[in-house]
């Protein structure tokens, strides 16, 4: 009688082993101070950082959403590791939150190891981005749960904030300035959406031109990571809002207190070329519910502060606060 072995489940322990192998000179090279051991043990570990008077540590896991699709089905797999850790990160970022540490999860049919190896490579670059260490994580092979070509990935960012320094929502004041820090383009939200008018209704594919270079490459632009921003500006900034799914409408209002509003100025948003294509077949408000519009981040400013924020980002305002029942008016 033969015998049935795990690989002739679908599951290959050596290809990851080799995998293992090919990803622990990129996790190495994220290594940051407070990072103890390597890569291999059950666990990662992080020493807490010093410096702080009451330490809290802030967790934020995401996905990539089906941005993976196009990443999948165009074989371009080494750029949404960066949005993996940036869509975590950055909303760290609005508890006034340092990234310290980063895990994956990479769930897929088959293990392709190059394919796995590119989407590690793109995590270790956004952590390099991030200023954090990618310090662990897991890879499932799961033939029958997925096609052997899918993969899904999830990420888990950690970092840590001055507790005295999270709540942003009770410093802020009618004048307030908003100030939009550009997005590179879809992020990682609105995919959906986006592939439903590009591919379906439009016709359009990965290779046609799209203001000089194939569209797949704008589409999978990664996600701009704002932590050097940031720290550089940290006593600068008010408040921060990430914007992603719901767009500035559904996020500006989470770091707005009940009795203030937020007036947007809808025609000093610098759309990107991509927002105005689909536009042609999408409501204006639709369009602004489901994508940053090229908005990445929100910042709010006070009057004071504006000059030196703009001076040392390619931000520019948007808006203001104002007094009025908590929300964003689009005007």
């Amino acid at each position: 009688m033969s015998q049935i072995s795990y690989k002739d489940a679908g599951v290959d322990i050596d290809a990851g082993n080799s995998f293992v192998e090919n990803i622990k000179p990129l996790v190495k090279a994220t290594k940051i101070p407070g990072v103890m051991g390597g890569i291999g043990s059950f666990a990662g570990a992080f020493e807490l950082p010093t410096g702080f008077k009451e330490p809290v540590m802030l967790a934020a896991t995401d996905g990539v959403g089906t941005k993976l699709k196009l990443a999948i089905d165009s074989g371009i797999h080494h750029t949404v590791g960066i949005d993996l850790v940036a869509m975590c990160v950055n909303d760290l970022l609005c508890n006034f939150g340092t990234p310290s540490f980063f895990l994956d999860y990479y769930a897929t049919g088959k293990l392709d190891v190059i394919n796995a190896t590119n989407v590690v490579a793109g995590i270790a670059e956004g952590c390099k981005r991030s200023e954090c260490a990618l310090i662990g994580g897991e890879t499932a092979e799961m033939p029958g749960m997925y096609s052997e070509d899918d993969y899904d990935l999830a990420g888990f960012a950690v970092g840590v904030a001055e507790k005295s320094e999270m709540d942003r929502v009770s410093l802020v004041r009618a004048g307030h300035k908003l100030i939009a820090l550009p997005s590179s383009g879809l992020h990682s939200n609105g995919f959906s959406l986006a592939r439903k008018v590009l591919f379906e209704k439009m016709g359009m594919k990965f290779e046609d031109d799209f203001n000089g270079k194939p569209l797949i490459e704008t589409l999978l632009e990664p996600t701009n990571i704002y932590v050097k921003t940031f720290k550089t500006l940290k006593n600068e900034i008010v408040a921060m809002a990430h914007i992603t799914g719901g767009g500035i409408v559904e996020n500006l209002p989470r770091v707005l207190p009940e009795n203030l509003m937020a007036e947007v100025q809808k025609d000093a948003i610098k759309v990107l070329p991509i927002f105005e294509l689909m536009a042609e077949h999408v409501e204006r408000d639709e369009m602004f519910r489901a994508f940053n519009m090229g908005v990445g981040m929100v910042l709010v400013v006070e009057e004071k502060d504006v000059a030196t924020v703009l001076s040392q980002t390619d931000g520019y305002i948007i808006g203001e606060i104002k007094e009025g029942k908590r929300g964003v008016k689009m005007v």
